[in-house]
């Protein structure tokens, strides 16, 4: 079973989109599911930039007093 977006780590939903990428690529495969892969990537894109947006904000940089500022 596919875990919950919130839960998923980013190299977890990374792996996701490899496979998605990889399924994608089959010429094979039925347009439906192309649209479908296509807008479940389009969540995992948006949930890795949440991810990353929140990493981002817990950064911080050590400043010339040895103390942590925020980056």
């Amino acid at each position: 079973m596919e875990k919950e977006k919130e839960e998923l780590t980013l190299e977890e939903a990374f792996e996701q989109l490899d496979g998605m990428l990889e399924k994608l690529e089959d010429r094979e495969l039925p347009l439906e599911e192309s649209f479908r892969l296509y807008q479940q990537g389009m969540e995992l894109l948006a949930h890795c930039n949440e991810k990353i947006d929140t990493v981002e904000k817990k950064i911080f940089i050590m400043n010339g007093d040895g103390g942590l500022d925020e980056f």
